[in-house]
């Protein structure tokens, strides 16, 4: 892929390409550098290419200025003397995108998964549960599977915690452990703090098909898709929860491939540090393990960002691509940040501490690596121009997208099947019907008191047992004996 050209002594070598091998991007990257210096324009450039070479690309647009890819530039001066500069060809373009939204939150097909694919240990992870905890939650989840309790939205969840520390529900744990109401009590308060900060939305039916995201436009081209989370830029708990279930769900669909010709799907990350920010240590361990593995895969990961330090070391240390754009020192903490930014590059001939602040907009310092997976020499380039549009698209079109989507009619809509929720207010209802109705047929006198003490002795089980819809679950049960939804080593189901 085609990066630019080289920038020696102030001049632009367009006789000297910088380049990109394909098979080398799912070896993750990072692009760096302050404000307004174009690393927007670089995760364009580089996705047009991947798009170009059959390569499915994903997109998360925190600011919503990356829709632009899916319609052609706009030629102009500026367009024109850059391409003669690094000596591009350009040539308007646009390229085949889906939009998305989280939930149906912004514009976007909405994404939605259910609590089950999530899994315990996911959940936990993203609920900051403790070991105790998620043990817990781990014993709600198994005893859902087993009743056919289906847990698809989080009052699902909710319900069936509520009911497994009723008087009823105890009984229904004895023979398998019990959970306590101080564990069941932090549980309901993590997921009601989580439903505030927007969760609700995301959880439900229809559940997004990862695999979605691997397609290609007809023409042979990758398809890009495009989340926006505009919406939701105040909300990264939520956004990071959508990118733990994201990617551990194409860890474990997809298979291991180890070293391809070309990815076979690239994610770009705009304004990371929104990720980082404040992250949970469960999260940053999740995301460490997956940039760790998810290589083999076949997947690429590049975060776009302000500075190296905005992502955590350990994430930093897998990332072989780096396009460094400029630096501002304005004050000690930028000049802090400068010196602890060229200590992660390769020995260069550069002064890199004067370069990275003398670049102009659209310049950047770039080491890749090579065919054998050696990092090159650190060059300081002219980048290509994007051929799409540099600015967002018009919101009408951009909702003319998505309605247009052959997707759109697939998850658009919110489903609410009958799940745990239902069953179990069912289940409340005909126990309230029925203490009515026994009220109402006790005889009087001796015989009233002996058909209570009757009652009182039963046990809580027999009572739960012998309700309609325990009955109804007893038979689901009976033709779904032995199975049991199992989990990858991310704590999601397998489908």
């Amino acid at each position: 892929m085609e990066l630019g050209a080289l920038l020696w002594d102030g001049q632009c070598l367009p006789d000297a390409p910088i380049r990109i091998p394909l098979s080398m991007l799912n070896r993750h990257g990072l692009v760096a550098g302050a404000t307004g210096t174009g690393k927007t324009k670089t995760l364009q450039l580089i996705a047009e290419q991947l798009s170009a070479n059959g390569v499915p690309v994903f997109l998360a647009d925190v600011k919503g200025d990356v829709s632009g890819i899916s319609a052609p530039g706009q030629a102009g001066d500026k367009v024109a003397e850059r391409a003669a500069q690094v000596g591009q060809e350009w040539e308007a373009a646009g390229f085949p995108c889906e939009f998305y939204g989280l939930g149906g939150i912004g514009p976007g097909i909405p994404l939605r998964a259910t609590v089950t694919s999530f899994g315990p240990v996911l959940l936990s992870k993203v609920l900051q549960l403790n070991q105790t905890q998620e043990q817990s939650l781990g014993l709600i989840f198994h005893y859902a599977d087993t009743k056919g309790l289906e847990l698809y939205d989080l009052k699902d969840l909710k319900a069936v915690v509520g009911f497994l520390v009723s008087d009823v529900g105890k009984a229904e744990l004895k023979g398998i452990g019990g959970l306590s109401s101080v564990t069941a009590g932090v549980i309901l308060r993590a997921i009601t703090a989580f439903e505030q900060q927007g969760a609700e939305a995301f959880f439900g039916e229809p559940e997004f098909d990862t695999s979605e995201l691997l397609r290609l436009a007809p023409d042979g081209r990758g398809l890009v898709s495009v989340l926006e989370l505009p919406a939701v830029q105040d909300k990264p708990h939520l956004f990071s929860t959508f990118l733990m279930w994201l990617l551990a769900d194409l860890f474990q669909k997809l298979p291991e491939v180890g070293d391809v010709d070309r990815p076979k799907l690239v994610f770009f990350f705009d304004e990371a540090h929104l990720l980082f920010n404040g992250a949970s240590k469960a999260f940053l361990e999740s995301i460490t393990q997956t940039v760790r593995l998810i290589r083999s895969k076949g997947v690429g990961i590049f975060f776009v960002t302000q500075t190296p330090k905005d992502v955590p070391a350990d994430v930093l240390a897998q990332l072989g691509n780096r396009v460094q754009h400029a630096l501002r020192a304005f004050t000690p903490d930028d000049a802090k940040a400068l010196k602890a930014t060229v200590r992660t590059f390769p020995h260069s001939p550069y002064d890199l501490e004067e370069v990275l602040t003398s670049l102009g907009t659209g310049e950047a310092v770039i080491t890749v690596l090579s065919e054998n997976g050696a990092p090159t020499p650190v060059a300081a380039t002219r980048l290509r121009a994007p051929q799409s549009l540099m600015a967002p698209i018009d919101p009408a079109a951009l909702d003319q997208a998505v309605k247009s989507s052959i997707l759109y009619a697939r998850y658009a809509e919110p489903v609410d099947r009958e799940s745990a929720f239902e069953k179990l207010s069912a289940a409340e209802r005909a126990r309230e019907e029925a203490a009515v109705s026994a009220a109402l047929d006790a005889p009087s006198g001796s015989g009233k008191s002996a058909s209570r003490g009757k009652k009182q002795d039963a046990s809580l089980a027999e009572q739960v047992v012998s309700s309609g819809i325990f009955r109804s679950l007893a038979r689901s049960v009976g033709t779904q004996l032995g199975r049991e939804i199992s989990r990858s080593i991310f704590g999601t189901r397998r489908r």
